[in-house]
């Protein structure tokens, strides 16, 4: 990663859910990450890449830390879809407009936040992606999110 220029966090909302799609850091800007991550109101990340920093300092602020990694350059694993789906079912439940950080390498194919970022696999996998269950929240009236 040396030498790459990683884009600034991104936040994505949809109705209370909030997401911040990230770079990967490492222990010598983990600090800088750590505000990042406090100012969002971040309370899980999701790393889906290997792991570049040690997560003690996290946890000690409150964030949870689950390394769910996959290659980059493909979808995610059936297994890996079904625990976002349930993370993100289970912590918007608990706290509507909480905010679940993702991050990869530099923010491009496993955790995407620029146009382009898709490779021809991924698209293919997106297109064809058909739910296996709904995210649904006290609140609504047996509407899905997903559909």
């Amino acid at each position: 990663m040396a030498g790459m220029i990683c884009p600034a966090p991104v936040e994505i909302t949809y109705r209370n859910m909030r997401f911040l799609i990230a770079h990967n850091p490492t222990n010598a800007s983990l600090n800088k990450f750590l505000q990042e991550l406090k100012k969002n109101g971040v309370t899980t990340i999701v790393r889906v890449c290997e792991a570049t920093y040690n997560t003690a300092i996290l946890e000690k602020e409150g964030i949870q830390v689950l390394d769910w990694p996959f290659d980059d350059g493909t979808p995610p694993s059936s297994q890996i879809v079904e625990k976002w789906l349930n993370l993100v079912k289970m912590k918007f439940r608990e706290n509507p407009g909480c905010c679940i950080a993702v991050h990869c390498v530099c923010g491009l194919g496993r955790g995407p936040k620029r146009r382009g970022a898709f490779n021809s696999k991924q698209l293919l996998y997106l297109e064809n992606y058909r739910p296996k269950m709904c995210l649904r929240f006290r609140n609504t009236r047996n509407n899905c999110f997903l559909q």
